[in-house]
């Protein structure tokens, strides 16, 4: 055992002395074919080595990329006998001299493919157990990467959206510093506001049986930031909502949170555009066309069933109502006659659908209410349909004059309620783009959607809920309908969407207090819970609130659409499963009695 540490600490003794005679000149993946005859000193990990009869040859990673280490014979024993220690992910320090590669021997898959280092110092700096999965295999089973997070993220392609994801924010500061916004930083420990989602809650050990919550957004602090006057305001910051996740869902996650005084919706957009714009530019060399396209949310939802449309390709919505209302087909007439529609889309040259394929699209839209999904094959002189027997020539004609169907091309018809219609076409869209291959992944189609509803019924609450939070400012033109019909006033909030994602939303605030209590009012608030839930908010509106709004995007998503991400979790450091636990630490844990009673809190089973 003595002899054990004894040895360690010579290694250690070593290592220190290497580093302190010896900095390293190079990342692996900087060099090039201008680099040769040049002696450099690189360090990183062991990917793979090679023994050629006497020669070995390793690839050698850091956080650049990989090159490759020659270690011949002649280098001397001591190096070569250590070069045949090395095994997977060994950390390694050498010093060498850069040399193109033998004719014939260059690697068209590396950046350093063109050359090697010839070895004439090495450094074994510590040694590493055989990983518990391949670094190459992007098929290992998700869990085992996340426990071992640490070594999943040496993954080139993790490490790529990571420093994709530092650009953006960069970008983002600098950005928002050139348009004189200041970076405020706002309590993580606050107080529990509905927002739409559960809180995370902390127990409070000075005030012991209350409860801070994490904040779900900054929301209210930034309108607070407005009444202060700083008139500009962002910040990068990490938001908390007890959800059910997904794909494109985390626990906690981060925001770029924008704040600005005496605008409109037009200022707010066109400084978010300016944004977008400086983003891609830097982070990707995209260039963005300004000013992005619009759609109101009464378009969106007709033209492409979702208020989130991917705009990548065409195969919009069609309202045929009035065409088949009076056809022979007694479905399309019994939801004609109840104040149903019926739309469709046209999905062209799709051949490649079998009547098999067709048949199963019936079980697909019934996930979204419609109980059932009409086809026909338009052919030169007639259709193949189940229902083309119940129309008139003449309804044929206009029917496919309103979709510009031609041959080859298939039309999908729904008839329902326009919220099932609009949920099963809208959906059924984005799955035969896929199907098709319509959508091209290089594609950038921004959209910004527009005045939204300002709330909508629950059938669970049984009164109307806020469509975004409470705060968003209506159309004032729209203000008397509060009382008669609140589904109809219109919200001055927008969302930016590109490629079929909400990658941000946000809306024009209420800075009036009367209009506030008329929001809250049409919202089943009484004065008492207002004053509960937003005491603070309210009482700041009586001091001098200026006009204002903001916005916030979702770093994350912007990050997953921008590197291509399948999850999420692919640009986040540490990210949670879909059960919200962390399998590196083993959060959430339990903790101990003492804990517990230090909060007086007691765990009921």
């Amino acid at each position: 055992m003595q002899n054990d540490i004894t040895s360690k600490r010579e290694v250690n003794r070593f290592v220190a002395d290497f580093l302190t005679k010896n900095k390293r000149t190079h990342y692996c993946g900087d060099l090039r074919s201008s680099d040769a005859g040049r002696e450099v000193i690189l360090m990183g990990w062991a990917q793979r080595r090679r023994d050629h009869g006497g020669v070995i040859f390793v690839d050698l990673r850091d956080r650049s990329g990989i090159v490759q280490v020659v270690f011949n014979p002649d280098a001397g024993e001591s190096v070569h006998g250590q070069a045949h220690k090395i095994r997977s992910e060994f950390v390694l320090a050498i010093k060498g001299t850069v040399r193109i590669r033998p004719e014939g021997m260059t690697n068209p898959d590396l950046k350093t493919g063109e050359i090697e280092v010839i070895t004439s110092e090495l450094e074994i700096m510590n040694e590493s157990k055989t990983p518990p999965f391949s670094f190459d295999e992007e098929e290992t089973n998700e869990n085992i990467r996340l426990k071992y997070r640490y070594l999943d993220l040496r993954r080139p392609a993790l490490q790529r959206n990571l420093f994709l994801r530092s650009k953006i924010a960069a970008a983002t500061r600098n950005y928002f510093a050139e348009n004189g916004f200041i970076e405020v930083e706002t309590p993580f420990l606050t107080k529990s506001t509905p927002e739409g989602a559960r809180d995370y809650l902390v127990p409070s050990r000075i005030s012991q049986g209350s409860f801070y919550a994490l904040p779900q957004s900054p929301q209210i602090f930034k309108q607070l930031l407005m009444v202060s006057g700083f008139d500009r305001y962002y910040q990068i910051v990490k938001c908390f909502r007890d959800e059910d996740l997904r794909a494109d869902r985390q626990p906690e996650f981060t925001q770029i949170d924008v704040e600005m005084s005496f605008i409109t919706e037009e200022d707010i957009m066109q400084m978010m555009e300016g944004l977008m714009a400086a983003i891609f530019k830097k982070c990707l060399g995209r260039e963005i066309a300004l000013p992005l396209p619009r759609l109101t949310y009464h378009d969106a939802i007709s033209r492409y069933g979702k208020d989130n449309p991917d705009l990548r390709f065409g195969m919009e919505l069609t309202d045929l109502t009035e065409i088949v209302k009076n056809s022979g087909f007694k479905l399309f007439q019994e939801v004609a006659a109840s104040g149903g529609v019926i739309k469709a889309i046209k999905a062209e040259q799709a051949a490649i659908l079998s009547r098999k394929d067709l048949d199963g699209l019936s079980d697909f839209v019934a996930v979204y209410g419609a109980k059932g999904l009409a086809w026909a094959k338009v052919n030169a002189a007639d259709w193949t349909s189940p229902i083309y027997k119940f129309f008139q020539p003449a309804e044929v004609e206009q029917i496919a004059k309103a979709l510009s169907a031609k041959e080859g091309d298939i039309i999908f018809f729904v008839a329902d309620t326009p919220h099932v219609v609009n949920d099963s076409l809208g959906n059924l869209r984005l799955h035969l783009a896929k199907k098709l291959n319509l959508i091209d992944p290089e594609a950038l189609a921004f959209t910004w959607i527009t005045e939204f509803p300002l709330m909508e019924y629950s059938d669970s609450e049984k009164r109307f809920v806020s469509t975004h939070h409470p705060f968003t400012s209506p159309f004032l033109e729209d203000l008397p309908k509060l009382k008669s019909d609140p589904g109809k006033v219109r919200a001055r909030a927008y969302d930016l969407v590109l490629n079929g994602s909400e990658i941000g939303g946000g809306s024009i605030r209420i800075h009036r207090k009367d209009v506030q209590a008329q929001v809250f009012a049409a919202l089943g608030l009484s004065d008492e819970d207002a004053r509960t839930k937003f005491g603070f908010l309210l009482d700041a509106l009586e001091y001098g609130a200026p006009p204002h709004g903001g916005l916030a995007f979702g770093l994350d998503r912007l990050t997953m659409i921008m590197t291509h991400a399948e999850s999420i979790r692919d640009v986040i450091a540490f990210p949670k499963t879909q059960k919200a636990a962390c399998l590196l630490s083993d959060a959430p844990s339990p903790v101990s009695i003492e804990q517990l009673m230090e909060l007086s809190l007691k765990i009921v089973t």
